[in-house]
C-alpha cells in the first residue's frame, strides 16, 4: 500500500485525516486554504516534512483566492496567508523552510502576470512534494546499510509515509532494508500522549508486511536490557547546526537508554530539517500543547479534574547521544557541525 498523506488534486488539497487512524481511513479535501491551516494545527496532518509540503500546497491554494491583479498587493496578501501558516506548529522547521521557498518563487516572478505567478506557486509546491518523496527514498537507501539481517529496530513516534509526502524517513530506512530482503523486526513504542507509535507506525508497518510489536513507552529500558533491540532509528522535527535534534517528546530518554546499553541511535531526516540559523538545541522552540492530550484518552478523562499538566510536544536530544544522522547526502557523523555544513555545501 503506497500511502500519499498529502496530494494536490483538481486544484484542491487532499489529506489523510491522521487523527482517525487506525480505526478509520478518511481522505479530506480542501478548497479553502484556511481549512489547510487548521488541519496542520489540529494534527490531521503531522510530521515535519508532511507539514512543510502541506503548507506549500496550502499557500498555492490560498494564492488562487487572491483577487488582486497588482503585483505589490498580490504579494502583500500572499504574505498574510503565509503568516497564518507560520503560526501553526512552531517546532517543525520544514514548515518555515517551505513557506520561505514559496514566497521566494512569488517574489522572483513579480513582473509576470498574476495568473502565471499563481501557476508557478502550484508548480513549486508540487516540486516540493515530489522532491520530498525522492529524498526519503535516498535516506532509505543510505540508512538500510546500517541495518543487518536479523536486526530488531526500535522507533519512537511516527516518521513514516504519514509524516512525509510518502515513503518516510525513519520508516523509510526500515522499509528500504526490508525491500533488500533483510529479515528485520520493529518495536514501536506507543508514544504518549497521542500514541502515534501505536496508532500510526504500527499500522503503517502492518500495511507493508514488516513484523512489528508495540510496547509502552516505559518498557524501552527493559527491552534493551533483555537484548531485544539492536539499533534505534527516529525522525526529527528540527536539527540544530551542531546536531542537537528535536523530535517527539520521549526521544531524549530513548537516546540516553540506548547510550547506556551500547545501542546505536540514528536520526533520519532530510537536510531541510536542519536549521543552520541556530547554534544548538537550546534555541529550538518547543511547542506546548493542550492539557487534554494528557488528561484524556479519546473523549474520556482519566486524570483528576483540575490537575495541572505539562505537555511539551517535543524534547531535544543532545548531539553527543546521536550515532549518526541519515540524510539524502549520506550518513553524517560527529562532529555534526562540520559534517552538516559539508553536506549543505554539496547539495
Amino acid at each position: 500500500m503506497e500511502l500519499r498523506p498529502v496530494e494536490w488534486s483538481d486544484g484542491k488539497v487532499r489529506l489523510i485525516d491522521q487523527t482517525l487512524l487506525p480505526e478509520e481511513f478518511t481522505v479530506l479535501e480542501f478548497s479553502d486554504y484556511r481549512d489547510v491551516v487548521e488541519a496542520i494545527r489540529s494534527m490531521q496532518v503531522r510530521g515535519a516534512p508532511a507539514i512543510g509540503v502541506t503548507a506549500a500546497l496550502g499557500i498555492a491554494l490560498g494564492a488562487k483566492s487572491v483577487v488582486h491583479q497588482d503585483a505589490d498587493r498580490f504579494l502583500a496578501r500572499l504574505g498574510e496567508i503565509a503568516e497564518e501558516f507560520r503560526t501553526t506548529r512552531p517546532t517543525a522547521v520544514n514548515l518555515f523552510w517551505a513557506i520561505d521557498r514559496m514566497l521566494l518563487v512569488a517574489r522572483d516572478r513579480a513582473a509576470l502576470p498574476i495568473p502565471e505567478i499563481k501557476q508557478a506557486l502550484v508548480d513549486e509546491a508540487l516540486r516540493i512534494l515530489e522532491d520530498d518523496i525522492a529524498i526519503n527514498r535516498a535516506i532509505g537507501r543510505y540508512g538500510a546499510e546500517l541495518i543487518k539481517d536479523g536486526d530488531t529496530i526500535l522507533t519512537h513516534c511516527n516518521a513514516g509515509a504519514l509524516a512525509t509526502a510518502g515513503y518516510g524517513t525513519a520508516l523509510g530506512v526500515i522499509r528500504a532494508a526490508h525491500d533488500l530482503g533483510k529479515k528485520i523486526d520493529v518495536i514501536a513504542d506507543e508514544t504518549r500522549p497521542r500514541l502515534q507509535g501505536m496508532k500510526l507506525t504500527a499500522w503503517e508497518l502492518m500495511q507493508t508486511g514488516i513484523p512489528v510489536r508495540v510496547i509502552t513507552d516505559n518498557m524501552a529500558a527493559w527491552a534493551m536490557s533483555k537484548g531485544m533491540i539492536d539499533l534505534v532509528v527516529v525522525g526529527a522535527d528540527r536539527i540544530a547546526s551542531n546536531g542537537d535534534t528535536a523530535n517527539k517528546v520521549g526521544t531524549y530518554g530513548v537516546a540516553v537508554l540506548a547510550r547506556a546499553h551500547g545501542i546505536p541511535f540514528y536520526v533520519a531526516a532530510p537536510m531541510s530539517t536542519v536549521d543552520f540559523a541556530i547554534p544548538d538545541g537550546d534555541h529550538i522552540p518547543i511547542e506546548e500543547r493542550c492539557a487534554e492530550e494528557v488528561t484524556h484518552i479519546g473523549e474520556r478523562r482519566v486524570a483528576p479534574d483540575g490537575i495541572a499538566v505539562c505537555n511539551p510536544a517535543f524534547d531535544v536530544t543532545p548531539a553527543e547521544y546521536v550515532t549518526g544522522i541519515v540524510t539524502e547526502s549520506g550518513v553524517l557523523r560527529s562532529p555534526f557541525k562540520e559534517s552538516l555544513r559539508a553536506a549543505r555545501e554539496h547539495e
